[in-house]
């Protein structure tokens, strides 16, 4: 192997160096994907004793553009021969590297892998990995790279935040841009993104996951402020996520369970947090009883439904254990639609400054949310519960009147 001169860039050597059984790699434009690709499959060919080596591209044409004259250069010492026509090369030691595409599925299913790379991932189906090529790797105990440039949230995403949540080391996850290839001229980086919408050059260059947005949410509307206001009255809002889902594979998919903690007064709301997790229920009782033990809202609000019902047991019995008794009201959609509740409680706020946001570990996932919605790619559960402030909130308003007209009976309601 010494004979095949690998060099590698710094990112690459990150990937190469690493034990993990499943790599995954989202990645710009010309970072150096397709070399790390060729590399691994002829190193992890010449170690296998059994099994094949697959390179799957979402086509078969793409799979010979990409990777066949990479391979051909890359592999030339270790090469025995190779068939254009059946897209397979032999290495010395007898195994062979496939080329194959994701659109022809049917040619990949009864082998036994030893190692496969999946690149541009993003453009296949699911089901090709999930039902062909990885129980392929079951009797090897094969190995997998997953490369590629993101599609906004789709499967690959799935994946990616997979291995970024595993705590085992079966899964690991990298993100590079271009910028990281330091081969590439930065100034040529530079001018495409001149040339280019800011969605389209974070995708392609910078390797974002985020979905295309709607420009509902405009970024200049969003106001951050840390101070507290004088004023107000504290308002609790939970948009719940769906327990029966807990134990499914795809956990990553699942919505959040959004606690909304906001101060509401004549100017407008400050959402001082939103307190959010997929958590079990007595994790979820315990997340909402402290928000109120530590706010002491006015009103607490959950989402009717199934999951509401659920929570109540839970979080009934914590307030009898700690002598902590609030009413629940039940928030319900209105009769309107997702997208049309939300637009209605919160855009007209946000473009006339009513919104403010205090500064926090949750701003980055809400304004992630805020900025792509309504795309179906993208959670909504934090811009859910802060709706919900919209339906629970009561605002008294003062008014001033005369002295010598009226006499204030009551300072608190104002008569």
């Amino acid at each position: 192997m010494t004979d095949l001169a690998i060099s590698l860039l710094p990112w690459q050597q990150q990937v190469w160096d690493s034990k993990a059984r499943f790599k995954v790699v989202a990645a710009g434009r010309r970072t150096g994907k397709s070399r790390l690709a060729a590399y691994l499959l002829i190193v992890n060919a010449l170690q296998a004793k059994q099994g094949q080596v697959f390179y799957v591209a979402p086509t078969q044409g793409q799979a010979r553009d990409i990777m066949w004259q990479v391979l051909l250069e890359a592999g030339h010492p270790v090469i025995k021969s190779s068939h254009i026509n059946n897209l397979q090369i032999t290495l010395i030691n007898g195994t062979i590297i496939s080329l194959k595409g994701a659109d022809r599925p049917e040619t990949m299913r009864g082998v036994s892998l030893k190692f496969l790379v999946m690149d541009e991932y993003a453009d296949m189906k699911p089901e090709v990995w999930e039902q062909i090529l990885r129980p392929a790797l079951t009797d090897q105990k094969g190995t997998a790279l997953f490369i590629g440039t993101p599609m906004g949230r789709n499967h690959f995403y799935d994946l990616y935040q997979l291995a970024k949540l595993e705590e085992h080391d079966t899964y690991e996850a990298w993100h590079f841009t271009s910028y990281d290839n330091p081969i590439l001229d930065k100034n040529e980086i530079n001018m495409a993104k001149e040339s280019m919408s800011s969605f389209a050059f974070r995708q392609e260059y910078m390797a974002s996951f985020e979905a295309q947005g709607s420009d509902i949410f405009k970024e200049e509307w969003v106001q951050m402020s840390d101070e507290e206001p004088d004023i107000g009255d504290y308002y609790i809002a939970i948009d719940m996520a769906g327990f029966e889902e807990a134990g499914k594979k795809k956990k990553t998919r699942l919505d959040n369970t959004a606690i909304s903690v906001v101060k509401v007064n004549e100017d407008g709301w400050w959402v001082k947090d939103i307190i959010y997790g997929r958590w079990t229920f007595e994790e979820t009782a315990e997340a909402i009883f402290d928000a109120v033990a530590e706010y002491e809202p006015v009103a607490v609000g959950i989402e009717k439904g199934i999951s509401k019902q659920a929570i109540m047991s839970p979080l009934t019995d914590m307030m009898k254990q700690r002598g902590n008794f609030f009413n629940i009201q039940e928030l319900s959609h209105g009769n309107k639609n997702k997208v049309d509740r939300i637009v209605a409680a919160l855009q007209g706020r946000f473009e006339h400054g009513a919104i403010k946001l205090n500064e926090g570990d949750w701003n980055l996932e809400f304004l992630d949310e805020l900025f792509q919605f309504p795309n179906p790619q993208v959670h909504d559960d934090l811009i859910d519960s802060l709706a919900y402030i919209d339906q629970l909130a009561k605002v008294t308003y003062y008014y001033d009147f005369e002295q010598d007209e009226y006499e204030i009976l009551d300072e608190v309601a104002g008569y």
